[in-house]
């Protein structure tokens, strides 16, 4: 829930992809990336889940 909450700042531009907590990064990438704006993580590598 938090994720998505960090998430929606970061669509709003009202906080950086950057100042995310690095725990939550990923799961905020994945809301970014379902919404289709990932080009606001930056760049940003997701962990692999080899």
């Amino acid at each position: 829930m938090m994720a998505l909450l960090l998430a929606q700042r970061v669509i709003l531009d009202k906080l950086d992809f950057e100042d995310v907590p690095p725990v939550l990064k990923p799961q905020v990438y994945d809301y970014l990336l379902d919404s289709g704006v990932e080009f606001l993580a930056g760049d940003y590598q997701p962990p692999s889940t080899e």
